[in-house]
């Protein structure tokens, strides 16, 4: 079984993709890939320049990657309230391809900050467009503080209670997956 996990985020030292990353690593006996938006770099889309050109290998490329995966992890950064730039293009770019380009994956959707915010109006955003884009969202958490609530040098969630709702996202997503050793994940 094989997990794709990504943040939506352009960023070389995105905080969003070491919590995707994490999260992704906590279920035992799947594949992870990780994805990274800067190899997915497209021109803006517009309507003028897809018929001009026609769809990027980009595109098609990120579209062939969530078809290879059995589930998603994605933890949205978000700036001025919405969607990073990055993340935007393209999804407006695969979803030309395929509107429901998660094509039916369960999905964990995480979102976090440096501040209290945790990036809660993004995921939230991200949660209710969900099922428009085929994706099958199985929990979401936000971690507000992402520096106070996680130890990058030890891999660790030092906040209990975001560790325990992360555990129990996470063993959401590998009961949707059908593994079978999920206790010990929300335990």
């Amino acid at each position: 079984m094989k997990i794709l996990a990504f943040a939506a985020s352009n960023s070389s030292t995105s905080i969003n993709q070491r919590l995707a990353r994490h999260v992704a690593r906590r279920i035992p006996g799947v594949e992870v890939e990780t994805l990274d938006l800067n190899d997915y770099e497209m021109p803006i889309f517009s309507e003028q320049r897809e018929r001009r050109s026609g769809q990027p290998a980009e595109a098609r490329d990120f579209y062939r990657k969530l078809g290879e995966a059995d589930a998603l992890v994605i933890s949205f950064a978000e700036h001025n309230g919405t969607y990073t730039a990055a993340w935007k293009n393209l999804l407006d770019w695969t979803s030309r391809i395929d509107r429901r380009f998660f094509q039916q994956k369960p999905a964990l959707y995480l979102g976090t900050s440096p501040g209290g915010g945790g990036a809660q109006s993004v995921l939230s955003q991200a949660t209710a467009s969900a099922p428009h884009f085929g994706a099958e969202v199985v929990a979401s958490v936000s971690v507000p503080r992402f520096q106070d609530s996680y130890d990058g040098a030890r891999d660790f969630v030092a906040d209990p209670a975001i560790d325990r709702e992360l555990a129990q996202a996470a063993a959401l997503l590998a009961e949707r997956m059908g593994l079978r050793e999920i206790r010990r994940l929300a335990s």
